[in-house]
C-alpha cells in the first residue's frame, strides 16, 4: 500500500511535466520562428535596397548609352560618288569605341576611329575626351589650313599625355580625310589596326605605310601619313580590334575569317556589305555575350550606276 501511494504523485505529475516540456518546445520554436522572420525581413529589406540601386545603375547606364549615341554622327556625308557606312556594336551599354565623319570643306571629308583600352564606362569617358581634343584645322583671320592626319594625331597625343591621368590610360586611333574630287585618301594611325582596301575585283590590300604608337604613352610620338587612291568600286575599311574577336567566335582574335568575309561579299556596295557582316556576327557563337566593342567604317567610291 505504501509503495502504491508513493508512486501515485509521480504518475499524476508525468502529464504535467510533459505539458511543460511541450510548452517550452513551443516557446523555443516560436522564438526561432521570430528570429527567422526578423532575419527574413532584414534580407528582404537588403534585397529591396539592392534592387533599388541596381535599377538606378541600369537607368544611369542606359542614359549614358543614349548620350554616347548622341555624340555619334546623326547622318553621314555623301558627296558625289563618295559614300560612308558604319557598323557600331558596343559590348555593353556604352562603348570604348568612338567614330565620327565630318565635312571639312567643299572637297574634303574627315573621318576618325578611336578605341580606348578596355570597355565600359571608363573607356567611354576616355573616348569623349578624345573626341573633343581632336583638332582638324587651324583657323586664322585670313582663312584656314587643314591639318595633315599625322599632325592632327600628334596634337591629340600631346593633349592626351598632358592630362597625366592617374591610371595607365591609353587608346588607339586612326584619322584620315578624303578628297572627293581626286578620291585620294590621306590617313595616319596611332597603334590602331591597319586599315584595308577592298578593291572592286575583290583584292584585299593593307595600308602599312602609316605608323605611330599608342595615344597617351609618349609625349613626343611621331606619326606618319599614308595615301591611297580609291578607284570606282573600291572601299576603304577601317575597324577596331573587336572585329577580329567577333569573327573569331568571341574566344580569340581571328583576322583570317574577317578578311575572308570581306572578300566573299566584295561585289556588294558598302551598305549591303555591312549588312552581311552583321548577319554573320549575329549567327556567330558568343554573339549574345560579346567580349569587346566592335566598330567598322567603310569609305566607298561607288561605281556609277
Amino acid at each position: 500500500m505504501h509503495v502504491l501511494s508513493d508512486l501515485k504523485p509521480s504518475v499524476e505529475s508525468a502529464p504535467i511535466e510533459g505539458a511543460r516540456m511541450l510548452a517550452r518546445c513551443i516557446e523555443d520554436v516560436q522564438s526561432e520562428l521570430d528570429a527567422l522572420r526578423l532575419e527574413l525581413n532584414v534580407l528582404r529589406r537588403r534585397d529591396e535596397t539592392l534592387n533599388f540601386y541596381m535599377h538606378r545603375l541600369d537607368e544611369e547606364l542606359r542614359l549614358a548609352a543614349r548620350i554616347q549615341q548622341d555624340f555619334l554622327p546623326k547622318s553621314l556625308p555623301q558627296i558625289g560618288s563618295v559614300y560612308f557606312h558604319t557598323l557600331f556594336r558596343p559590348a555593353g551599354y556604352v562603348s570604348g569605341d568612338l567614330y565620327d565623319v565630318m565635312r571639312l570643306d567643299e572637297r574634303h571629308i574627315a573621318f576618325y576611329l578611336a578605341d580606348a583600352v578596355g570597355h565600359g564606362m571608363p573607356a567611354a569617358l576616355l573616348t569623349m575626351f578624345l573626341k573633343h581634343s581632336l583638332v582638324t584645322k587651324d583657323i586664322t583671320p585670313s582663312g584656314y589650313r587643314l591639318l595633315a592626319p599625322s599632325e592632327a594625331l600628334r596634337r591629340l597625343n600631346e593633349a592626351f599625355v598632358a592630362q597625366a591621368l592617374t591610371h595607365a590610360s591609353f587608346a588607339t586611333a586612326l584619322y584620315g580625310m578624303i578628297d572627293v574630287k581626286t578620291h585620294q585618301v590621306t590617313l595616319a594611325r596611332a597603334g590602331h589596326p591597319i586599315p584595308l582596301v577592298l578593291r572592286a575585283d575583290g583584292t584585299l590590300e593593307r595600308i602599312v605605310e602609316c605608323d605611330g604608337g599608342l595615344l597617351g604613352v609618349f609625349p613626343d610620338e611621331v606619326f606618319s601619313d599614308a595615301t591611297v587612291t580609291l578607284d570606282p568600286g573600291d572601299r576603304l575599311v577601317l575597324f577596331t580590334d573587336g572585329v577580329e574577336m567577333g569573327f573569331g567566335g568571341g574566344t580569340a582574335p581571328d583576322d583570317t575569317a574577317w578578311k575572308a568575309e570581306l572578300q566573299q561579299h566584295a561585289s556588294l556596295d558598302g551598305s549591303a556589305l555591312l549588312l552581311e557582316l552583321s548577319r554573320t556576327l549575329d549567327a556567330a557563337a558568343g554573339s549574345l555575350d560579346p567580349k569587346d566593342d566592335l566598330t567598322v567604317i567603310i569609305v566607298e567610291n561607288r561605281k556609277a550606276a
